[in-house]
């Protein structure tokens, strides 16, 4: 008969501790999908958000457990959300600022069979310092050019095997992984954030910034527009709005006729444009 566990490693204990006094500590608790998440990435994250975030990695069995305990609006609908090994995040920053900031940080690392490449994958001419053998077959069969030099592999010319989108075979990803050529951007991205009760799906956290900041700033010169016209004064507004009604006042005396030191050219030339244009029509009067 199986028996019910009762001992759990003590690495184990500690983060199902962690998951339970952590969500109490931060407003705002972010999951991470893990299929496409390598170890690699989450050192320099760690790094850069030390004092900020606070990340955690555990199976998704743990992590119900730990939250199936917690009374805090929104945790047990959370709980849904988690599938196998699974990445939280614990901060007071918004959601939404996470995820920008997660989308910047981005890295390259090495490819694997079957990735599709970030970047052009460029190999340089060089000594590789990999003896002959039967990863010569590997260059071939990837239309790397070589010659062997004093013991070792020689690329005789630079070559592109893949371009930007191309799918990285498993032999090339073994030569790049031998050369330490990385072509892989890889980033992190939320996949789900509870903030205050509230829960955030993927998509609803995605911001385009530069959309965003183009909007505020039609939104703003749209502001000053109608300001300018209703004449609504504000620091931001009162020149154009000064300049403008000065405009105004002297097209007013202008068409008035009303001679002032800012306005006399103007008037003189009106006045001058419709006397020879009266002269004009003088000229070609011709009496019933």
């Amino acid at each position: 008969m199986h028996e019910n566990r009762t001992n759990y490693p003590k690495r184990k204990t500690q983060l199902y501790q962690q998951l339970q006094e952590l969500p109490k500590k931060y407003s705002v608790l972010a999951l991470v999908r893990m299929e496409k998440v390598r170890a690699s990435q989450l050192l320099p994250l760690r790094k850069k958000f030390k004092g900020e975030v606070e990340i955690i990695s555990i199976k998704d069995k743990v992590a119900k457990k730990a939250f199936e305990t917690l009374d805090i609006p929104g945790i047990k609908n959370m709980i849904d959300n988690l599938t196998g090994q699974c990445l939280f995040m614990f901060t007071n920053m918004s959601p939404f600022k996470l995820n920008v900031l997660l989308g910047k940080n981005k890295i390259m690392l090495l490819a694997r069979s079957g990735d599709k490449a970030s970047i052009d994958v460029v190999i340089g001419a060089k000594n590789t310092a990999i003896a002959p053998g039967p990863i010569l077959t590997d260059f071939k069969e990837a239309g790397i050019p070589t010659k062997i030099d004093q013991g070792t592999i020689w690329i005789i010319k630079d070559t592109t095997p893949v371009e930007k989108g191309g799918v990285i075979s498993a032999k090339l990803a073994s030569i790049l992984g031998k050369l330490d050529i990385k072509t892989i951007e890889a980033g992190i991205a939320l996949g789900a954030a509870l903030e205050k009760g509230v829960i955030y799906s993927k998509d609803e956290l995605v911001i385009d910034v530069e959309k965003i900041r183009n909007e505020f700033g039609q939104a703003h010169q749209q502001a000053i527009s109608l300001s300018i016209e209703a004449a609504y004064i504000t620091p931001d507004n009162i020149k154009q709005i000064l300049a403008k009604a000065a405009q105004s006042s002297i097209s007013v005396s202008v068409e008035a006729g009303y001679l002032t030191d800012e306005n006399k050219e103007q008037i003189l030339q009106k006045g001058d444009s419709q006397a020879r244009g009266l002269a004009s029509k003088a000229k070609d009067y011709k009496p019933a």
